[in-house]
């Protein structure tokens, strides 16, 4: 079983902006409601240490494309009992704005038991973290 919740928000900022901001993982905590701790080695093929929601896992780096993709697939116990790859890209809009695009592709057989759980409560999560990237971004730009 396969499941995918796709999230995106317009942030009046440059790809540079964003994605200084979103990879600076340090500084997760001061501004991030969903991720409440991350560090690792960002390459590909490198292991994180990823905290949210109170659980922790250690995902394995999948893309990592300068300003553009970063993405770790993380797995329950063993794979293919809960697999989740999680992905953020960043589009630039022609007004010189971005796209932020969250997203994860779930699968396992775990995923129909959780299916109604990570289409509420996780895109909430989400949708929050999207909102707070944007929130600083825009804040620290009125701030250079």
């Amino acid at each position: 079983m396969k499941h995918e919740i796709n999230t995106e928000i317009r942030i009046e900022a440059t790809k540079e902006e964003v994605w200084d901001l979103l990879i600076d993982f340090e500084k997760y905590k001061e501004w991030n409601p969903f991720i409440e701790r991350i560090e690792g080695d960002q390459q590909v093929g490198g292991k994180l240490f990823v905290r949210l929601g109170g659980m922790s896992f250690r995902p394995k780096v999948k893309t990592n494309v300068q300003q553009q993709e970063f993405s770790w697939l993380g797995r329950f116990i063993v794979p293919g009992l809960f697999d989740g790859n999680h992905i953020f890209i960043l589009k630039e809009n022609p007004d010189n704005s971005v796209t932020f695009i969250q997203k994860e592709r779930f699968s396992g057989i775990l995923v129909p038991l959780k299916k109604k759980w990570l289409s509420r409560e996780v895109k909430l999560q989400f949708e929050a973290m999207n909102k707070a990237l944007k929130s600083r971004v825009e804040s620290n730009k009125g701030s250079n």
